[in-house]
């Protein structure tokens, strides 16, 4: 099973429609699970924590349903895909999850924007035993260390700790290489993997 989290930034790209399909297709080999981003959903969260000022609690709580949001948006563009939920098992090779509540009393997360979508996608990959993790990015970043991409905001600030916990097998692609997306998570294409220094 491949985790793949498809980031909320692709939600007004052509690349997005391109992806649903290179992963539905993919899917036909090894089961795929789909991880939304919070895309312009999340961006409406932190436009409303500007102006009302509330905690960050409640922002990642916000984030957490924007999540659930752009999932929908996905579930819709892919009808050969099915939802789950939470913790629940895919039973079909083609899913999109969506995140419930049960993750605001998830210790390893960090209850404010430190945790993202991609924490949250590592975590998931842990829970369900998955044997990677691909981060889609709207960047055509080269580097394959966590400390560098946390500084450059490519990931969460949230991530290295994870990553130092569970270490799932992560790789980052760049929005735009979807044809790419066999020899990306191809086993043999270790030099890939993230690593955190």
């Amino acid at each position: 099973m491949i985790i793949v989290k498809v980031g909320g930034s692709l939600y007004n790209t052509p690349e997005l429609a391109h992806w649903l399909s290179a992963l539905a297709a993919y899917s036909l080999q090894q089961p795929i699970v789909i991880v939304p981003g919070g895309g312009p959903f999340a961006d409406q969260v932190r436009v409303a924590q500007q102006y009302h000022h509330f905690n960050d609690e409640t922002a990642h709580h916000m984030a957490i349903i924007a999540m659930k949001q752009f999932g929908l948006l996905l579930s819709s563009l892919a009808p050969s895909s099915q939802i789950i939920n939470g913790n629940a098992l895919p039973t079909s090779a083609f899913s999109i999850w969506l995140p419930d509540d049960e993750l605001l009393t998830e210790p390893l997360l960090l209850k404010s924007w430190d945790s993202s979508a991609d924490s949250i996608a590592l975590l998931l990959a842990d829970q369900l035993q998955a044997e990677q993790l691909l981060l889609i990015k709207h960047s055509s970043t080269h580097s394959t260390s966590i400390k560098e991409l946390t500084a450059d905001k490519i990931i969460d600030n949230g991530f290295a700790q994870l990553f130092s916990t569970l270490s799932i097998i992560t790789k980052i692609i760049d929005y735009k290489a979807y044809t790419e997306l066999s020899d990306t998570l191809s086993k043999s294409n270790n030099h890939l993997n993230l690593q955190l220094s």
